[in-house]
């Protein structure tokens, strides 16, 4: 069958539209904000082989994931899977990336043909555990974060597993969420099903396999482009986590040498801490996502994210650390983690393409839940993932108020928190002096206070970027530390940026993200840029002067263009502040 670009376009879009229309189905029809609202999940299809095809809509960080998990199912259960059957797992070692992510397979038959899998990976409410939504930092053990799921069926050619939905409600705390939710995604599996269906009816299955081959090895081509593209040699940057959600007082360390050869590409991620105590040890299936989504944002193709991508790409790393954890380390807070190698990725990728990667974000979402009661006694279970900032780029604005790239999920709206949770959203807005200063400034803090209205909860959150706040890079400043405090007493107490405590009736909390890093040295920003910034309330009059040596004056707002002369005429660019590059 000859190569036709223009028909293989059209398989590309008409399976894309498919995986998209199974995480709109799921937005549709789930019962947890985290899923309807955050849309905190990520659809695939994969061919016969286990190749993925097409990644959807959603979460770009599960990319790496879903080849892992799908190797599992076909490890488990080979050839013998038939129409009807549905595959889940969550074990992280054995396929998932978390406890609360729970991946799902559905095969897709033609006749008696397997054409693939549609796949889907949604971040449930609870899987159990110590403590309310399943994603404590402070776990020490992943028997402590929740119920394992081994690959394992849910359905048996149509008939449902009533045991493990039985196994799966009684363990969890909010038992109607959840099995709703898992209902949910089989029916996007099943319209991914008849999706795929109808494709093979318009173009035959043979001509659709022959355009999976295309399709994976134009990826390929795109990948090995984009490689290519960087000077060969060897690029390492360094940076730190917080702490491990244990000891507030050890930093831990993320390091990324990516070794360029031609068009292929190593990422070691050796001189990485070992793996640590607290929660948020990375699998390495999440680890790869991390890795490939940052050379996917240097690319300026729109090749699909598939397996095809991967190819030219290797990510190793030491077996027993941050990144390849051995069981049974805790793993539920790995997102964190995941983020700080994107940062590290990107300033590793700075050194040899310095135009095109931006200087670090908020440091990825914050997360936490609230698990208590409310006035009448019922049991409430609330979670959230927040964020965003982008940072700096050359000729890029940082961007204010915007999901990290690498997430993709959004903030759940004020009136959706407070209709499902005893909560009183206070405060909700960006933060003044908040983005990194720079030729071009990094993206604005998110702040956000809630007050519990109910009788009593556990609170957990993870966050990050407190002591190590996102780096500038060309000479660009960090941006603005997190912060997390908690109404006490009539004042206000300082929190680690990871902990697990009791939430009373009447307490309010606030949280506030890191401000994006800065690109670019803040006196050469345009003087105009700086009096807008002022005039929205982006930057103050003190910070004008002081960060980018600009005088404005107010009635009527203007620039005192002798003064601002005057300040910038003397001054040294100053030292790039960023994690160490060794």
């Amino acid at each position: 069958m000859a190569h036709d670009p223009v028909r293989l376009e059209l398989v590309k879009n008409a399976i894309g539209s498919v995986v998209d229309e199974m995480v709109l189905t799921v937005v549709r029809i789930a019962y947890s904000s985290i899923m309807k609202d955050t849309m905190d999940m990520s659809s695939a299809f994969c061919d016969r082989q286990g190749r993925m095809i097409a990644q959807g809509l959603s979460l770009p960080l599960h990319l790496g994931s879903i080849p892992d998990a799908m190797d599992a199912v076909r490890t488990e259960f080979g050839d013998t899977l038939a129409a009807g059957d549905v595959v889940i797992l969550n074990d992280p070692y054995q396929g998932g990336m978390h406890l609360p992510d729970i991946f799902m397979f559905k095969p897709v038959f033609v006749r008696e043909h397997l054409l693939g899998y549609a796949v889907l990976v949604a971040h449930h409410n609870d899987m159990g555990g110590r403590v309310p939504g399943s994603s404590a930092a402070d776990s020490t053990e992943v028997f402590q974060e929740g119920l394992q799921i081994p690959v394992v069926k849910l359905y048996d050619r149509g008939v449902p597993n009533d045991t493990l939905f039985k196994m799966i409600a009684r363990n969890v705390r909010v038992p109607d969420t959840v099995i709703g939710d898992l209902h949910a995604q089989e029916a996007a599996c099943r319209i991914a099903e008849r999706g795929m269906g109808e494709l093979a009816t318009r173009y035959g299955v043979d001509e659709l396999e022959q355009r999976f081959d295309e399709l994976l090895d134009y990826s390929e081509r795109e990948a090995r482009r984009a490689i290519a593209a960087i000077p060969d040699g060897t690029y390492s940057y360094t940076d730190h986590l917080d702490d491990d959600g244990i000891d507030p007082d050890q930093p831990v360390t993320v390091k990324a040498t990516l070794h360029v050869e031609r068009d292929e590409l190593t990422v070691d991620l050796a001189g990485s801490s070992p793996q640590v105590r607290g929660a948020i040890n990375s699998t390495l299936s999440f680890a790869r996502s991390a890795v490939y989504f940052s050379i996917r944002a240097i690319m300026e193709s729109d090749a699909p994210n598939n397996s095809g991508f991967m190819r030219p790409i290797r990510v190793v790393a030491p077996e027993g650390c941050l990144f390849n954890p051995r069981r049974p380390a805790a793993v539920a807070a790995r997102g964190v983690s995941g983020f700080r190698l994107i940062d590290a990725m990107f300033g590793a990728l700075s050194q040899a393409v310095p135009l095109l990667p931006r200087a670090a974000g908020e440091g990825g979402t914050s997360s936490y839940s609230i698990g208590g009661y409310d006035a009448d006694g019922r049991f409430v279970l609330f979670r959230e993932a927040l964020m965003g900032a982008w940072g700096g780029g050359f000729q890029r604005e940082g961007i204010d108020g915007v999901a990290n790239p690498a997430a993709n999920i959004g903030n759940a709206p004020i009136e959706m928190v407070e209709n499902q949770a005893p909560i009183l959203v206070e405060k909700y807005e960006l933060v003044t002096d908040s983005g990194g200063p720079g030729k071009w400034r990094g993206g604005m803090s998110v702040e956000r206070q809630l007050r519990f209205l109910g009788g009593r909860a556990t609170f957990q959150l993870r966050s990050d970027r407190r002591r190590h706040p996102p780096y500038g890079l060309a000479h660009g400043e960090p941006g603005a530390p997190s912060n997390n405090l908690l109404e006490d007493n009539g004042g206000w107490l300082q929190l680690p940026t990871k902990f697990t405590r009791a939430l009373h009736k009447g307490q309010a909390f606030r949280h506030i993200t890191a401000g994006g890093g800065g690109y670019g040295d803040p006196l050469k920003r345009d003087p105009r840029l700086v009096l807008d910034d002022v005039r929205n309330g982006k930057v103050s009059l003190d910070a004008a002067e002081r960060d980018y040596g600009v005088r404005i004056l107010r009635l009527p707002w203007r620039i005192d263009h002798d003064a601002t002369v005057k300040l910038r005429a003397g001054r040294e660019p100053r030292l790039q502040i960023a994690p160490a590059s060794a």
